[in-house]
């Protein structure tokens, strides 16, 4: 209780120094001194290596603006992926490897957040190496490795980003900060249903329950928690996306999005620009595209985009699961190029609504799939899964609890009918007033005096339903990761 606590009194003096003071020294200072105070409460020994990351990637960036060659670069790379690999990977190493040297490594603790602000460091030389004109003081560089906002689980920034926001001496709008605080209330909600998806409305019923200790699937169980899980990780990474970018756009900051609707995806290619953007987005810029570029052969560029999409589930874990993970989305997106070229070898481009409803249905589909290696428990678990999605005789019964069934179902609709009446309330009060008179444009301009109060009905239904069980309070669920 004592954390959130203090997040929200850090926040709320950020808030009021940046919409009230110039000083650039003052602005960085005062944040700093929050950020390095708000991860130090998750352990001294996690700050450390933090700092050590932070020292030792400001003195290669000195160093590659001096000496730009590929040396320095690698050298840079390769000593942020030892200390990624450190703490990430050799425990897990060390679990399954029965080496008596390997067992103090064992119990190793993660660094909150290390996944994500390494790969913002590599970044930072990736950029330099590239020509990018990048002079970060130390107290900048520590504010971009430590930004409170995403120091624990993104979205990844970048340096050519973040430095000239550092350094801004503009105050903050009451705008922003009134949108930075709506984004976090959506956020809070978003997190709040994953929860809620997660243990399910009655005890033992939600998806965590249906992967973690149901024995036997039906082919419409497997779809219902692959679907179900996908809609749980997208409400609770993305609420707590918009947790953190409206934490930071009331300080005056803007930061990369991280989803963007993916769930209107009608291919593999767009789930990957709407789904995790800062990573898929950095895996394709630091990863693919040097890789796709050494040779001409289309082979060459498929084979770049599979092994482009493991290292993106080796990211996550190194487990045999998330390789298969990661090799499966790489072979979904090369099915689709594959599918481009015929389209364009026969000059056939339908743009029907039928054939756009196709697409989103397959997509959606074999996007959900995927979720089982993401999910499941075991390699045994999954082949039960899949092997239950594959028989037409497992479809004549369900073992899934019908309230999972109804919750996922109501979810997913709510999902979709907010959205359209996002859309339908922007067009209305964008859009002149003679155009749409009577009530509904009414409603619309004034959407603000009736939307908190539904906001606040729902937050707290939702609220009471997941915790009148005693349930823990909602625990992201990336940050494993």
């Amino acid at each position: 209780m004592l954390r959130p606590i203090l997040y929200g009194l850090v926040f709320l003096i950020c808030v009021v120094v940046f919409a009230k003071v110039r000083s650039r020294v003052v602005r960085q200072t005062v944040l700093l001194i929050g950020c390095c105070t708000l991860y130090l409460t998750w352990g001294a020994w996690f700050a450390a290596v933090l700092l050590a990351s932070t020292v030792m990637n400001f003195l290669l960036g000195k160093w590659l603006r001096r000496q730009p060659s590929a040396l320095v670069l690698w050298i840079g790379i390769l000593l942020n992926l030892a200390l990624l690999g450190t703490f990430k990977y050799l425990p897990e190493v060390a679990i399954n490897i029965p080496l008596s040297s390997l067992q103090r490594f064992s119990h190793l603790a993660l660094p909150l957040g290390i996944s994500f602000w390494t790969f913002q460091a590599m970044s930072y030389l990736f950029d330099l190496y590239r020509g990018e004109e990048l002079d970060p003081s130390f107290v900048e560089f520590a504010l971009y490795m430590a930004f409170f906002p995403v120091v624990i689980s993104g979205p990844i920034c970048r340096m050519p980003d973040m430095l000239p926001q550092f350094r801004s001496g503009q105050t903050t709008r009451s705008h922003d900060i009134g949108r930075g605080l709506r984004r976090i209330a959506t956020g809070v909600l978003m997190m709040q249903l994953a929860q809620l998806l997660g243990q399910g409305i009655l005890a033992g019923d939600g998806i965590n329950s249906g992967f973690d200790h149901a024995t036997h699937w039906s082919g419409t169980d497997v779809w219902c928690l692959a679907f179900g899980y996908g809609l749980q990780l997208f409400l609770d990474f993305a609420g707590y996306s918009h947790i953190a970018i409206g934490a930071a756009q009331a300080l005056g900051f803007t930061l990369p999005e991280n989803f963007a609707r993916p769930f209107q995806s009608t291919s593999p290619s767009i789930f990957w620009t709407r789904w995790h953007m800062s990573l898929s987005f950095w895996i394709r810029d630091y990863v693919f595209l040097p890789l796709a570029v050494m040779r001409r052969e289309v082979w060459w560029r498929n084979l770049a985009l599979v092994v482009s999409m493991i290292l993106f589930g080796l990211w996550h874990k190194a487990a045999v699961l998330f390789v298969l993970w990661g090799a499966y989305h790489g072979v979904l997106l090369v099915l689709h190029r594959q599918v481009q070229q015929v389209q364009r070898k026969f000059d056939w481009n339908p743009a029907s609504p039928l054939w756009t409803t196709i697409s989103w249905v397959v997509t959606i589909g074999l996007i959900s799939l995927g979720w089982i290696f993401f999910r499941a428990n075991s390699l045994l678990e999954t082949r039960q899964m899949l092997s239950a999605v594959v028989s037409p005789a497992s479809y004549t019964a369900h073992f899934l609890s019908g309230s999972l069934y109804g919750l996922v179902i109501s979810l997913a609709a709510g999902y979709g009918i907010v959205l359209c009446a996002i859309e339908s309330l922007d067009r209305y009060s964008v859009e002149p007033e003679a155009s749409h008179p009577g009530m509904i444009a009414l409603i619309a301009r004034n959407r603000w005096f009736w939307i908190p109060p539904m906001y606040v009905l729902t937050l707290l239904l939702v609220v009471i339903v997941t915790h009148t069980r005693g349930a823990d309070a909602a625990q992201f669920m990336y940050r494993k990761f």
